[in-house]
């Protein structure tokens, strides 16, 4: 398979800025089979049946993208410039790995002062990212980030406009409680309250599970073999509950829908070859592609996805190549919105 076969053109004005309000009233696009019906979130209260779980990831994102002042030592005196700095995941010495702007200019020792209560030191670094030493820990340092961080946005949003006080809110969901994502299982974006409780109330189940999502998220497939690409780890867990209700769901005749292609990758890595669900920690690479065989996974509702993108193999995996073009010029010619903040479809091979 090469790059090119997940290509699409996408209009820019259908690149998704800012959510639909409430969440649930955002466009939920229905592939069943072989039908396309355009729908509303709201609606899945009619479209799931009773005995479905909904699979949802509770991880929390963190304001993991800084701007700090880089200081350096020289013989002239103190020298400072601009640092742009996006936490990608901590390391087990207890820094953190870190994508930096400009990269290329900072050096092993450095200080970085992001505010009054949250300076980290340099102490590392690759062709790809730094590492950093953060003077705080815990609590303080979570209280610290919260303060100077930003919501880290996608690059297609960033580069429209500045995160906000109102994305702090906007791009987390609404049961989020884990912290150690740096980018949004965005998905989950379109629940509310409201929905969750007339989901329940139809007997639709839920199960929660924990994948940290990486800043490798927004990185770009960069070979045309996509069999050479690799894949950046993340953390997850399938805890015994949760598992134990997977099961349960599928033993009784249920469907296992994923709430997003974090928490189907998690579940899929965790499944048995028989499709059981064993409970689960660790870190997981998993790269799905056409030609993959499902273990535990009937349907997912995830976003529309970037062209040329792993999340776009993965749900040609699902639905097939030929039956994901037709879905996506679908949503283009139906100007459905695009990525973290567009609208939703539900996909059900």
């Amino acid at each position: 398979m090469k790059l090119s076969d997940f290509d699409f053109a996408l209009p820019e004005d259908l690149i998704a800025t800012r959510p639909a309000r409430p969440r649930s009233s955002a466009r939920l696009l229905l592939a069943r089979g072989e039908e396309i019906a355009d729908r509303h979130v709201g609606d899945l209260v009619t479209i799931l049946r009773p005995g479905d779980r909904l699979v949802l990831n509770d991880t929390r994102v963190l304001p993991a993208r800084l701007t700090g002042t880089r200081r350096r030592k020289t013989a002239q005196g103190m020298v400072e410039a601009r640092v742009e700095v996006t936490l990608m995941h901590p390391t087990p010495q207890g820094g953190w790995r870190a994508m930096a702007k400009p990269l290329r200019k900072l050096r092993a020792g450095e200080e970085i002062v992001f505010s009054e209560t949250l300076q980290a030191e340099v102490i590392g670094k690759s062709d790809e990212n730094v590492t950093l030493a953060f003077g705080l820990s815990g609590a303080e340092f979570d209280a610290a980030l919260a303060q100077a961080g930003a919501m880290p946005l996608p690059p297609y949003i960033a580069a429209r406009r500045p995160a906000d006080e109102q994305d702090r809110v906007d791009y987390q969901t609404v049961w989020a409680a884990r912290p150690g994502a740096v980018a949004a299982p965005t998905a989950s974006l379109h629940f509310d309250t409201p929905l969750l409780k007339a989901l329940a109330a139809r007997g639709v189940q839920f199960s929660h599970v924990t994948l940290h999502v990486g800043a490798g998220t927004f990185l770009p497939v960069k070979v045309d073999d996509v069999s050479q690409h690799k894949m950046h780890a993340e953390w997850g867990e399938v805890g015994a509950q949760a598992a134990a209700e997977i099961n349960a769901t599928r033993a009784g005749g249920g469907r296992v829908i994923p709430v997003g292609t974090t928490a189907l990758r998690l579940i899929e890595s965790a499944a048995a070859p028989d499709g059981t669900l064993p409970p689960w920690r660790g870190e997981t690479d998993i790269f799905i592609t056409p030609g993959y065989h499902f273990r535990v996974t009937d349907g997912l509702m995830t976003n529309f996805h970037l062209p040329r993108s792993t999340l776009m193999m993965l749900v040609s995996a699902l639905m097939g190549q030929g039956r994901i073009r037709r879905i996506y010029a679908h949503a283009i010619d139906q100007r459905y919105r695009f990525f973290s903040y567009g609208d939703a479809s539900l996909l059900i091979p």
